[in-house]
């Protein structure tokens, strides 16, 4: 596309996802109907530019910064949580592939019309060494977005002479994130959820495809060959960025709505008191508000901090890296508290199909994802207190480095 005066940028994408937010709720139920975001909500992600927020420059992408791209998946999570979702999911797997596969790849994909990739990026696949590239083999669970993707994001070990490949000068096996067409997997259609229904985060299975090494980056990549100092801090960190924005949204959203719900003019429930003049809803209410702002600013301070040190021209620290991982465990905790308090306030009305019963699904779906689990609480703290000296980060945890 490369760079033009209609290039987006992020004030602008604020203002449409701001302006779009009314359609984003009005779909909700028929998307989580569809297990899919529906054709009109996938319009509007894609003529807003949205789907061009983590795109390079040279591409005609926003290239956002850090903070930005946290508070454009809060907006729209704050709309619907399974729009947001998508959004993040595969913005972190097009960014990616946009900054880190080799220029005439990445001109291929992203230079005329933006292909949009989603997947899992696990390495559940066996990529075996065959002339320029790899033959890739397997089965991969939980690809949010891929229903609408025209390019998969999936990870294998690589294999040759019958044995995993270590990376050069190390006995760490290899592993790499292929960029693979759609229409070489087959998609399952098992996504029976709790929450997060619209997301479409099935399984999808490859079976003996070859893979260009063009279309192939580290999942560890930190040095882009497109865009600018964002993708300096790799793919976790960019997964933390849009977990952290999608579980700010949606506690906002279920707090603005059980708040509609105590205004309101109703009837006196049965022999209860309207809900809004208990004692129990405001202090409950004040509790949740100091719990979602407290974990807001927390999420803020510490990218904020990222932004200024890549600003700088520097590399995001391990002590940031911590902070940011930290903040994303923390925010989803609390989210999932607020949410609870304002589903047991909403009474019958969250209770029903509502907006209310669904920011607590989608915020519980949220809670199971690996990311969040209390292994990695356990590896910050670990380095916090000063016990994880010349460790390294990774997906899980903490380790040696390679």
């Amino acid at each position: 596309m490369g760079e033009n005066v209609d290039q987006p940028t992020a004030a602008g994408l604020m203002v449409k996802a701001r302006e779009l937010a009314p359609l984003f709720s009005a779909n909700a139920t028929r998307n989580e109907s569809a297990g899919m975001l529906v054709p009109e909500t996938i319009a509007a992600l894609k003529a807003s530019g949205l789907f061009h927020m983590l795109i390079p420059r040279c591409f005609g992408g926003a290239e956002v910064d850090t903070v930005e791209a946290l508070k454009l998946v809060e907006a729209v999570s704050h709309a619907d949580g399974s729009t947001g979702w998508v959004l993040m999911a595969t913005q972190i797997c097009t960014g990616a592939a946009a900054a880190y596969l080799p220029p005439a790849t990445a001109q291929e994909l992203f230079g005329t019309e933006t292909a949009i990739v989603a997947g899992q990026g696990g390495p559940n696949g066996r990529a075996f060494v065959e002339g320029d590239g790899y033959r890739l083999t397997g089965k991969w669970g939980y690809a949010s977005g891929l229903k609408h993707a025209t390019y998969i994001h999936t990870g294998a070990m690589v294999i040759e002479n019958g044995s995993p490949r270590l990376i050069p000068g190390t006995k760490q096996p290899e592993y790499r994130t292929m960029i693979v067409p759609v229409s070489e997997a087959r998609l399952d259609g098992n996504w029976n959820v709790l929450g997060l229904r619209a997301t479409g985060s099935i399984d999808y299975t490859i079976d003996d495809v070859f893979v260009p090494d063009a279309f192939t980056h580290s999942p560890t990549e930190t040095n882009p060959i497109q865009g600018g100092s964002f993708y300096r801090i790799g793919l976790l960190a960019m997964t933390s960025i849009g977990h952290s924005g999608f579980a700010l949204g949606v506690g906002r959203h279920a707090l603005d709505e059980v708040a509609t719900l105590a205004r309101a003019k109703s009837p006196r429930r049965g022999f209860l008191p309207p809900l809004g003049e208990t004692d129990h809803f405001q202090e409950g209410y004040g509790e949740a508000e100091a719990k979602l702002r407290a974990a807001r600013a927390f999420v803020y301070e510490a990218w904020g901090e990222v932004q200024a040190t890549l600003d700088r021209g520097d590399a995001m620290t391990k002590r940031q890296m911590t902070l940011t991982r930290l903040a994303l465990n923390h925010v989803t905790s609390a989210v999932a508290d607020v949410c609870t308090f304002a589903y047991r306030m909403g009474g019958g009305v969250a209770l029903r199909d509502s907006a209310l019963q669904r920011c607590l699904r989608d915020m519980y779906a949220g809670t199971q994802h690996f990311l969040t689990t209390p292994t990695v609480l356990r590896e910050c703290g670990k380095e916090l207190a000063g016990l994880a000296e010349g460790k390294v980060w990774t997906l899980l945890g903490l380790i040696d480095p390679p």
